[in-house]
């Protein structure tokens, strides 16, 4: 600028400085592109596409494949088939309530570790405590394992979420399962053995 008067040179070299700074401190989807008129004046033109297309379009390229959609549908029919099959053992058999050997209603043989060791397993009483959760029965499936009470609880948070996850075509609560899912593993592993390593030692003591 000189004596006051307004040149085009100024403009153009304003106009590159004013696109620095907005590219550096905003978005390059969020800006709008600046020109210099010929009469001198700024003129803010908009983007060619508007930043909701644009979030739209990273939607669609961040959509999960169809074989992860098959997959969270398998894990859903898969949690439903357990439902079903715990539905099938009837833990009131010969009118008591099985706390645990309810699996061999299925057809499955007596626990390995409790026949070799006459102490039960880890897992001992889970089918037990899947079968009577399904039912209702939470106080006696507690008892049974209350680690199967657990996992009858996540089961039904899971077949929803799954189905809702395929059909929206993205991980739902995916900030949940990015800091926690590992945590729960291993706390899950964890929880078992300690309550196992209980159930030994009341065993112990009643021997």
């Amino acid at each position: 600028m000189a004596n006051g008067e307004w040149r085009r040179e100024d403009g153009a070299l304003l106009a590159r400085v004013a696109r620095s700074f907005i590219s550096i401190h905003h978005p390059p989807s969020t800006i709008h592109r600046i020109r210099l008129a010929p009469d001198g004046y700024f003129v803010i033109v908009p983007p060619s596409v508007s930043v909701f297309d644009e979030r739209r379009l990273r939607r669609r390229r961040l959509a999960l494949p169809w074989l992860v959609r098959g997959a969270l549908v398998l894990m859903a029919a898969i949690w439903l088939g357990v439902f079903g099959i715990a539905f099938v053992v009837n833990p009131y058999k010969d009118g008591k309530v099985w706390l645990e050997g309810s699996h061999r209603q299925l057809g499955f043989p007596p626990c390995t570790f409790k026949e070799l060791t006459k102490l039960p397993c880890p897992s001992c009483g889970m089918t037990s405590s899947f079968a009577l959760a399904v039912r209702g029965d939470l106080w006696h499936s507690v008892q049974a394992n209350f680690l199967g009470t657990a996992l009858v609880v996540a089961g039904l948070a899971l077949v929803p979420w799954g189905v809702m996850s395929a059909v929206k075509g993205r991980i739902l609560l995916l900030w949940f399962w990015r800091h926690w899912s590992l945590q729960l593993l291993v706390g899950f592993f964890i929880v078992m053995f300690v309550r196992w390593g209980v159930v030994l030692a009341l065993a112990y003591w009643d021997l």
